[in-house]
Parts: structure tokens; sequence; C-alpha cells
């Protein structure tokens, strides 16, 4: 008689699971369309994930890398299509979705509040929405201007996980130390997942287990 499967640990992966997420990141992803209105989001008909976080953090930089293409995602160090919720579909089973970045001095307090409430609205009402992946840079670790972020997402009630960019940046010891504070800021935020998630879009660390994760996530199967 089979024995009855043991539930996933958090931040495990199989090697089934590593090699099904590589093949459904490996299928054909595009660009649907950028948001500037929530009237403008298309149809919740498929899963989505989410990535947010302070511009530059290297949103664009980790799209890309998840599914092994150079331009997917336009990397800018100005905030031009980051003023937009912007769509990627996956092989039409998964939509990555790059919200509008934050913390931008350059631009004005009108223009800002303008995109990150764009930000919100979608958080709040999205229902094919399964996770948020808030984006945060290793070097510096959580920090005051993320505390908005943190709020609007433990508010909307949305599951969300901390990964952490640029991780070559840094000594195995040092990122280590900062994966460590990082979980203990979030372990008493409602909506945060208990596992935060080291990454390189660079070297490529850590994207077997993003993948991974948002296969798992999500419930999405390879047919």
């Amino acid at each position: 008689m089979d024995q009855p499967s043991a539930e996933p640990k958090v931040g495990e992966y199989s090697d089934i699971e590593i090699e099904q997420a590589r093949v459904l990141f490996s299928r054909p992803a595009t660009f649907v369309l950028g948001c500037a209105k929530i009237e403008q989001l298309p149809d919740p008909d498929l899963p989505e994930i989410a990535f947010a976080g302070r511009s530059n953090v290297g949103k664009s930089s980790l799209i890309n890398a998840l599914v092994g293409m150079h331009k997917l995602a336009r990397a800018s160090n100005e905030p031009g299509r980051t003023r937009e919720v912007n769509f990627f579909d996956l092989d039409g089973r998964l939509r990555l979705v790059d919200l509008p970045g934050y913390g931008w001095a350059k631009a004005s307090k009108t223009t800002v509040k303008k995109f990150q409430d764009l930000g919100r609205d979608y958080l709040r009402g999205r229902v094919t929405l399964k996770r948020v992946y808030l984006l945060i840079d290793s070097r510096h670790g959580l920090k005051k201007v993320d505390d908005d972020a943190l709020k609007a997402l433990d508010l909307a009630a949305v599951s969300y996980q901390i990964i952490l960019t640029k991780a070559d940046k840094l000594k195995k010891g040092e990122i280590e130390k900062v994966q460590a504070e990082t979980l203990k800021a979030i372990s008493k935020r409602p909506a945060a997942f208990p596992a935060v998630l080291v990454t390189s879009s660079e070297k490529g660390t850590g994207m077997p287990e993003l993948r991974a994760e948002i296969m798992r996530s999500t419930g999405v199967e390879l047919t």
C-alpha cells in the first residue's frame, strides 16, 4: 500500500520540483501589456505572481533571469515603465506581474503617489494573485523606505515572500546574516511567508529554488 507523500517543507524542494519548474520557465514568455489605470488590467483568468521592490533593486533583471531571456522586462535607471503595472505571460499558464517601483527621489510626490496607488489597487482587488515577491537588495537589507510596502502587503492580506537580490555582491557569511536578520524582521508580520530566498540574477543563484517556489505556490502543473 502506498504511503501518503509528506508535506513539502518550507524552503526545501525535491529534484522533481526543481526540474518541473525549470521546464515550465523555459517555455515561451511574452510581454502582454502595461497598465496605467486599474481599468486596463487584463481579465483575471490566469494565476498571477507579482514582483515589488525599491527602484533599482533588480526586478527586471530577476524576471529576465527567471525565464532565461535578456530583454523581456526592461531594466532602466529611470522610472519609465515602472509607472505601470506590467504583465508577462508564461506559456498561457501563468502571469508574472511587475509592480511600480518605489523610492524614486527624483520623481515628484504626485507622480510617485499615482503609480504607487495603482500598485496598491492591484494588490487589494486581484483575485488571481497567488503571491507577491518583495525584492530587497541584500547589500542594504530592509530599510525604512520598505515599511510602507510591508504595511500595504499586510493590509491587502496577500501572501508575500522576501527575495534578497544581488547576493553575488556579498560574501557567504554576510548574506547568511542578512537572510537571518530579514527573516527575524518579518516573523510577526501576518501575511509574510516564513522563508527568505537568496538570489543573484547575474550568477543564477537561487533561480531554481525561486522557480520551484512559484510553481508550488500557484499550483501550476505541467501537462
